[in-house]
Parts: structure tokens; sequence; C-alpha cells
């Protein structure tokens, strides 16, 4: 028997498929939550660790969103565009994750280097919510979604900057101006800047492909 899934209504497919496709949500979803759990756990105690400064992470934010969104899908699978903005606004901020932990953070020590928390955090999930993302199309998607879904980023960067200076800590080297001041620091923000926009709208296209003859 075959079936429009929720996340795509111009297409069919089987039951089973959808079936596992929530089962491996759900899985994945359980994955995430023991890293998030995991990582305090081990660090608690430890020189310079606080909640506050846990949860405030671009890395922890993003991969909680992700539980989210995964545990949602696998239990509710809603197909409202306001639901597909969501799953694409976290999409984004996994792909950012990931990229930037790739190029910019592999080699340095930002208090989340233990290696299975790690490689859960950076390299797993991003690439479960991208896949996820890629079979399961967001076909109800508002247009100029990536756009918005960049006010996510720079709220979180407004943030950093103006958190910072009061605890006297900053999450990532690139957005440190103790270290390289304010001219080199605005660059490099710029820089990352322009790449997150690429990413962004490389997500909505991988998530709209084939729409409207796309």
């Amino acid at each position: 028997m075959v079936v429009a899934t929720s996340d795509d209504p111009g297409q069919t497919t089987d039951r089973s498929r959808l079936w596992w496709a929530r089962l491996l949500r759900l899985a994945f979803a359980a994955l995430g939550c023991a890293a998030l759990i995991a990582l305090p756990v081990y660090r608690w105690g430890a020189a310079g660790f606080t909640l506050a400064n846990y949860f405030s992470y671009f890395t922890v934010l993003s991969n909680v969103a992700t539980v989210i969104v995964l545990l949602v899908g696998a239990l509710i699978a809603p197909n409202s565009p306001s639901w597909q903005w969501v799953r694409g606004a976290v999409t984004t901020m996994m792909v950012i994750t990931g990229i930037v932990y790739a190029l910019l953070l592999s080699g340095i020590d930002v208090n989340l280097n233990i290696d299975w928390i790690n490689d859960v955090m950076h390299r797993v999930m991003p690439l479960v919510i991208l896949i996820d993302w890629i079979v399961l199309r967001a076909w109800r998607l508002p247009d100029r979604s990536w756009l918005t879904w960049m006010a996510i980023p720079l709220i979180y960067g407004v943030y950093t900057l103006s958190r910072g200076p009061v605890v006297d800590w900053y999450f990532y080297p690139f957005i440190d101006p103790r270290t390289q001041g304010y001219v080199s620091m605005t660059i490099s923000l710029v820089v990352v800047l322009i790449g997150m926009t690429l990413m962004s709208f490389g997500v909505y296209w991988l998530g709209t492909r084939g729409r409207n003859g796309r």
C-alpha cells in the first residue's frame, strides 16, 4: 500500500518507509539527548564550567533544537509551513555548527572536547538532521525562508558580544575581541556571516528542490 508522506504531499511512499523514518528520528534524538546530558555530567565541578556557559554554546543550543525537532518529527510529524520553517532553521543551525567546527574549531579546545560527545554534536547530528531535511523535503516551505533563518545566528552573535565583556569570556576564538581586536574580529565575522548566508541558502535549496519546477 502506498500513501503520501506528511513531508511530501506530491509523492508516494510505503508506510514502512515512513515508519522507519520516524524510528530513526527517535533513535538519533535519544543519541543527541545522551550527549547533551553526558557532557555536563563529565565536566561537573571542572574549573570554569557552569551550566550558564554550557547552554550558551551555539553547538549546544543547536543540538538541543535538533533533538526537539527529531522528537516532534518522530511522534507527530506536522506538515504546516511554520513547522517546515522551524525544521529548516534548525537544519541551518546544525549545518553551521558542523562546517564552522570543521573549518575553524576542530583543533581548538572549546570545552566540548570529550571525543564521543564531540563527534556526536559536531559531526553525527549535523549530518543526521541534514539527511532528514533532504529525504523528507519541505514542500510547503515559505519563500525566502533562508533569509529569516539568518536571524538566529545574528541574535546569537549579539548575545555573545554582549555577554562576553560581562563574564570576561567568549565561546569561540573568532568572536573574541580580546585576542584580535575589534577591527580584525569584525572582518572575520563578516566573512563568517557571508559563509553562513550561503549555508542557509544551500539548506533552503536542498529542502525545496523539485518544487514548482525547481
